[in-house]
């Protein structure tokens, strides 16, 4: 066991298995105490590397993500604290592995149910190479002003009405983290603060015992006072009584073995520590506080006069000139997160994103104000979700219908179209799934399925302005403007596209009105005697299609209309349904594994 101080304001820490909040209370407590650099030098996350982003009073910090406790002991050479907050499971075995490092002095560990067997393990090589383990079942330890471990001593408010940012002159030890906490505010009231104060753990073998740190808190010339909270259970406390008669301890003490009350029960009562439990008289309460009482420690008669008797002994050391209190200093304010200021209303903070469409903030998202469960119970479709999500309100059944209609048919066109045979090429180079994809995708364009918005926006504003066939085409061949949605490398007038046939048939057969479509078939009969392969494709055909379904739902007003063509929804439509497609092609080159392509060259005409 170490002599002396454990702690500086100079000391760094590993922390193991990543928890955001006490890492996060150790750095405020670091800006609270003025230190330079933060006491958390590295986090050790198994199976993990990089950066955790953290605050170290208004700066953000990086700290360095180590997968290992080896590279992380070599990466921070003066970091000498392990702080363990490893399950039980597991505590043991990276302790140890901590331990084996030369760099660490100190391991904190955190977990309760450690088992004995790996504890007594622990403490015997501890012991064996002059090393430290605080805990198993421990919340930490503290050395006020300059380094605490995780969660000690609780909150930043706790902290600083407890006067923990600055040293004072009591070394407190105690088996118990929660009771750490009464008692550092009950000392900073009566005296002037600790200087360090240990939880060793509630577990029935805990690393260090209390008389080990009441004999260093006796070396450590800042420590005037001593105060020790045991519990019943276990013979730790003889080994202080002990100490104070073989005269090892030349500071007052002031201690308290609590658990008096379990003479009041007939049969044994196992309290909150695995170590809390009375093996016999020896074992009591009473009996501990009785024998420290007869080695010279100052002993009070119940724990509501602990506080007394701390008080009394600090104040005879002040009188008797063996210490000065220490001067109060004013600590940082400690800057509050954003999400922490917002609930309590102290400050209001603007939104970076808007979204209208959908909310996971409840129990379940909805789409547009309808939740999930309600669109499975209802029997909807995709149609029906991409009305929600793209629309925002509910269409009726036949649009929706017709929406799955447009999906299915533009799925796929073989794989000889642009996209497709992107996505193979890129399948055969072994690419993954969403590269392949892209891949097609980034070929859509006014060339290649892209000329449904176009269609929809000339036909309607052909439409609207009420000109004829033929003035819109030549209207158009005069900009120099192929007319979108119509042509076709293969259909003819003889042979139409059998999808448009498709969906002309259910428009008749459902929509209120056609009237878009019946113009678009118009200006199909005009460019049809021009050219034979002048037919309405299935751009045009979904183009004028949705003017019609917009605009015969009574649902959408015309403003709102041509926005939903300007936007690109329409192509949002070809996007998705060929995204289908696209992604079966992957699949298909990858399920045949298909060799890496390359285009033969009696298909390229090498020219100069």
């Amino acid at each position: 066991m170490a002599t002396g101080q454990l702690f500086s304001k100079t000391t760094q820490a590993l922390f193991y298995n990543y928890k955001q909040l006490p890492i996060q209370r150790m750095l405020d407590f670091d800006f609270l105490c003025g230190r330079e650099t933060p006491s958390v030098a590295g986090i050790i996350n198994p199976g993990s590397e990089g950066f955790q982003k953290l605050f170290f009073g208004q700066e953000e910090i990086a700290i360095p993500v180590h997968s290992t406790i080896e590279a992380a002991c070599a990466a921070h050479p003066t970091a000498d604290v392990f702080i363990n907050f490893a399950s039980f499971r597991s505590a043991a075995a990276s302790s140890m592995s901590a331990l084996k490092q030369p760099t660490i002095k100190v391991a904190a560990i955190i977990a309760e149910g450690v088992p004995e067997s790996d504890a007594k393990q622990l403490i015997a090589y501890a012991k064996a190479n002059n090393k430290v383990v605080i805990g198993p079942a421990t919340v930490g330890g503290i050395q006020a002003g300059a380094f605490k471990i995780g969660d000690t001593a609780g909150t930043i408010d706790n902290i600083i009405q407890c006067k923990l940012y600055r040293p004072g002159s009591v070394g407190f030890v105690s088996k118990s983290g929660g009771m750490s906490n009464e008692l550092y505010n009950t000392i900073a009231r009566v005296t002037d603060g600790i200087y360090e104060g240990i939880a060793i753990g509630g577990d029935v073998f805990p690393g260090s015992t209390l008389s080990d740190n009441v004999l260093r808190f006796n070396n450590i010339p800042q420590v005037k006072m001593v105060v020790v909270l045991g519990e019943l259970g276990g013979r730790d406390e003889y080994s202080l009584v002990e100490a104070l008669k073989q005269g090892k301890i030349n500071k007052p003490v002031v201690a308290w073995v609590s658990g008096t009350c379990a003479t009041l029960f007939k049969s044994e009562v196992q309290f909150g520590h695995a170590g809390a439990k009375s093996g016999g008289e020896m074992e009591s309460a009473q009996a501990k506080n009785q024998a420290l009482r007869d080695a010279g420690a100052v002993v009070p008669t119940s724990y509501e006069a602990f506080e007394g008797a701390i008080k009394d002994t600090f104040e005879k050391l002040v009188e008797a000139g063996k210490t000065t209190p220490v001067k109060e200093v004013s600590p940082p304010q400690i800057p509050e997160d954003l999400s922490t200021a917002i609930k309590s209303g102290k400050v209001r903070a603007p939104t970076h994103i808007i979204s209208t469409i959908s909310d996971d903030r409840g129990e379940e998202p909805c789409y547009a104000g309808v939740p999930m469960s309600s669109i499975v119970e209802q029997g909807l479709g995709v149609g029906d979700v991409i009305s929600l999500l793209w629309f925002k309100r509910s269409l009726p059944r036949y649009c929706t219908r017709f929406i799955e209609i447009c999906v299915m048919l533009c799925a796929d066109h073989g794989p000889c179209v642009s996209g497709a045979h992107n996505s193979i090429v890129t399948a055969r180079a072994g690419k993954d799934l969403v590269s392949c994809l892209v891949s097609g995708l980034l070929t859509i364009g006014p060339r290649f399925g892209g000329a449904i918005d176009d269609a929809a926006r000339y036909f309607k504003d052909a439409y609207d302005k009420g000109l004829t066939p033929y003035e819109f085409v030549e209207s158009m061949k005069k900009k120099g403007i192929r007319v979108p949605g119509i042509g076709h490398r293969i259909k003819r007038g003889d042979n139409r596209d059998k999808r448009v046939e498709l969906l002309q048939l259910y428009a008749r057969e459902n929509f209120p009105s056609v009237k878009y479509m019946e113009y678009a078939v118009e200006v199909e009969t005009y460019t049809l005697s021009k050219a034979n392969n002048l037919v309405l494709n299935v751009d045009g055909a979904i183009g004028s299609l949705f003017l019609d379904l917009l605009a015969g739902s009574g649902m959408f007003t015309k403003p709102e209309i041509d926005e939903i063509v300007e936007i690109g929804y329409l192509n949002g439509l070809f996007v998705l349904a060929r995204s289908i497609g696209l992604i079966g092609h992957t699949f298909d080159q990858k399920r045949l594994k298909q060799p890496l392509y390359r285009h033969p060259w009696e298909d390229v005409l090498y020219t100069k």
